[in-house]
């Protein structure tokens, strides 16, 4: 007689679930014939998406205990995903509400949008969860497929659906990948599971894990590395980043990355943690190709969303640092990172939605010349954002750097930490470009000032974040420590 699993632990993604297929028959037996009636409804649903993100986040938050085991061993709940999970859940309700004004402006209003990005955040967080290589495979394809249709929402949109079909292409080659590397690891072994493939790989004795072995992990950290959009298997993050309509950029830059980054740490310091020689040399190497390339190929872009995805791409190199480290400082510099990064990058976001002439997006970076001038509480926020990404002292961005080079130098990995650095100098150039251009350059042709005051709310709010983190950061920092020490049970 089979035995009922213990539900408990993933309460929240059964009530996540639940509100989605809810939400879809919500939507389905509305009236939306008219324009106006697609745009209630879109609406209706977007703000129950939002308040259903945070009722997950209660529920997770209350029922949230100790380190628990369930499904068979494919689903586990920690301290670390339950972090992790609250960065994705944040990430995606921001993302909703930004995208409001946008989607009304562009009539984009269908109600499939919000309950996509539900989808892909349940995708998220059973990523997170996943104790088993074939739980870790199902999250991500959850999330990927829901992902490769929002990349392409506005289908009237040729860069848009070029997008997508990039993303889509792309997206399947990393997942045959990330296949494959299972496939060699349960036939090198026998097994999926993460807590046996950590027995095995610390009881391999002296002649160490086999070729074959080492095969699958490297092309399951290929894998994973483009999810996290890291050299060399960025190529489609700058066209994608373009192409896809601006909230679902913004999206992309900050849930599905965190989730990604948060599933590599599981990965690697989980069931391969024994075979950190093996591994943590890629990782670097990903690391520093990763910073390198976000640092210059950035310096001569002139489209703000493409400058954003090679910044998504350097920040995805300093985060891997603190996983290069190896030890539970270095995955609590990493969370603290990523915490970090979500405000910042969602707080950006919001700024480029206000970039319109009319009835019409502007992207380039020269349109934002005299925005000090026009719009000058964006221009400030926007400031803190480019001065917090380069690292400058006293924002967050300065102690988000911070805790991840000090954990390359405590693990001895100097040369991590002098090339984190010096890119982190190259980087600034292009932040500081943009602060210019906004202060020190006339405004041929302003944009427009009609601004949603919620827009402006998100945009404030994130900025005061990030200018006011340093006089409390314990709440961030405590909490990270209690997650990365998840990891390291013993």
């Amino acid at each position: 007689m089979a035995v009922m699993p213990n539900l408990l632990p993933a309460l929240p993604e059964l009530f996540l679930t639940l509100v989605i297929l809810s939400l879809l028959m919500f939507g389905a037996f509305q009236n939306t014939d008219s324009d106006n009636g697609q745009q209630q409804t879109q609406t209706v649903v977007s703000w129950l998406s939002v308040l259903a993100l945070g009722l997950t986040l209660l529920l997770m938050v209350v029922f949230s205990g100790t380190r628990t085991v369930t499904f068979s061993g494919m689903f586990i709940s920690d301290s670390f995903a339950v972090y992790s999970k609250a960065l994705v859940l944040g990430g995606s309700a921001l993302a909703i509400i930004i995208s409001q004004d946008f989607i009304v402006r562009e009539r984009m209003s269908r109600f499939e949008y919000p309950v996509l990005i539900l989808l892909a955040t349940l995708g998220m967080m059973l990523m997170l969860s996943a104790n088993n290589l074939m739980s870790l495979y199902l999250g991500l394809e959850m999330q990927s497929l829901s992902l490769y249709i929002i990349a392409a929402f506005k289908r009237d949109d040729q860069r848009s659906a070029e997008a997508g079909l990039k993303y889509f292409v792309l997206g399947a080659v990393a997942s045959g990948l990330l296949l494959y590397g299972s496939s060699l690891v349960y036939g090198f072994t026998g097994t999926t599971d993460f807590t046996v493939l950590a027995e095995i790989f610390a009881n391999s004795g002296a002649e160490g894990p086999s070729t074959g072995l080492i095969f699958g992990i490297v092309f399951i950290l290929a894998g994973l590395a483009f999810k996290v959009s890291a050299v060399p298997f960025h190529m489609w993050t700058p066209d994608v980043y373009e192409g896809a309509p601006t909230p679902v950029t913004a999206f992309f830059a900050v849930a599905p990355k965190i989730a990604a980054l948060g599933l590599f740490m599981r990965v690697m310091v989980g069931p391969f943690s024994s075979m950190i020689e093996q591994w943590q040399q890629i990782v670097i190497l990903v690391a520093v190709l990763s910073m390198i390339v976000g640092a210059f190929a950035a310096i001569n872009q002139r489209n703000i969303k493409r400058m954003m995805a090679y910044s998504s791409i350097g920040h995805a190199g300093y985060a891997l640092i603190g996983l290069a480290a190896g030890t539970s400082d270095g995955i609590r510099g990493v969370l603290i990172y990523l915490s970090i990064y979500l405000f910042m990058t969602i707080g950006t976001f919001a700024c480029i939605l206000v970039m319109r002439r009319g009835d019409r997006m502007v992207e380039g970076i020269d349109d934002l010349a005299g925005l000090s001038k026009t719009h000058p509480l964006i221009a400030l926020c926007l400031s803190v954002f480019m001065f917090s990404m380069a690292g400058i002292p006293p924002l967050a961005g300065f102690f988000g750097k911070l805790y991840v080079f000090l954990a390359a130098i405590e693990a001895e990995l100097y040369g991590l930490a002098v090339i984190g650095v010096l890119t982190s100098v190259v980087g600034a150039y292009y932040y500081l470009r943009i602060i210019r251009i906004m202060y020190f350059e006339e405004a041929t042709d302003p944009l427009d000032n009609n601004i949603s005051s919620l827009l402006t709310s998100v945009i404030t709010v994130m900025a005061a974040i990030i200018v006011l983190f340093f006089v409390l950061p314990q709440p961030i920092v405590n909490n990270a420590a209690i997650a990365a020490a998840a990891l390291f049970p013993g």
